[in-house]
């Protein structure tokens, strides 16, 4: 097994994971927003951070390879600003990671948060909590289930990743070789041992993902169950 393709798998993953969670929670919750706040630019950013789902990875990477380029528009203003050249790098996959898994992020925060008793917080806000202090005391704590099945779903897809890493990271061993392209080496070598331990490596992460959300969901039905007038 190429233990440095792990690596540089576990590092993108936590990475991901972490960015996503830092710029998502914000974003779900305001895409969550009810009633007459609901308008056109939520739509569009709804339909914008699901459209990943729907494109093939190839596609997508091949969009954010033209965008990170030096050429490009986001690759011509990060080399103005000092940077160095995205693509085929870590922070490339990184960037591209982040951008193609919004949706496994989103979807199960919006649902969550959609989901989240609205008295609660009117009665920290009466209580003279803060919005933010309302959001990290009460939303998050109520809503946790939803957001670790996002976090999980989120860390299990990038392990998996495939289309968009070769596509704008390539196959620079230490640097953007993911475990996915890794086996793909090892079935092209006929190294069916190799591609063998990688594949179970990757299936591994697959099932524990699978059994941390059924472990979630059991939770988020207890919590229902344990709520005051809660109906089947």
């Amino acid at each position: 097994m190429d233990f440095s393709a792990a690596w540089v798998t576990l590092r993108l993953a936590a990475a991901t994971t972490l960015l996503l969670a830092a710029l998502g929670l914000p974003l779900a919750w305001w895409l969550a927003a009810r009633g007459e706040r609901r308008g056109f630019l939520r739509d569009m950013a709804e339909a914008a951070c699901t459209l990943p789902l729907v494109l093939p990875p190839t596609v997508t990477g091949w969009l954010l390879l033209l965008a990170l380029a030096p050429r490009g528009p986001v690759g011509w203003v990060w080399e103005r600003l000092g940077g160095t050249p995205i693509p085929f790098t870590f922070g490339g996959i990184l960037a591209a990671a982040v951008l193609t898994n919004l949706p496994f992020a989103i979807r199960p925060f919006v649902a969550a948060f959609e989901g989240l008793d609205r008295r609660l917080l009117e009665a920290a806000w009466c209580l003279g909590e803060s919005r933010l202090g309302a959001f990290r005391r009460v939303v998050l704590p109520a809503c946790f289930p939803g957001i670790a099945t996002g976090l999980v779903m989120t860390f299990a897809h990038v392990v998996g990743e495939f289309g968009v890493v070769l596509m704008v990271g390539g196959n620079v061993p230490g640097v953007t070789r993911t475990l996915s392209v890794a086996l793909y080496d090892d079935v092209q070598a006929l190294d069916h041992a190799g591609a063998a331990r990688t594949a179970g490596l990757l299936v591994f992460v697959a099932v524990a993902a699978l059994v941390a959300l059924r472990a979630l969901e059991r939770r988020a039905s207890a919590g229902r169950r344990a709520t005051p007038g809660w109906r089947p």
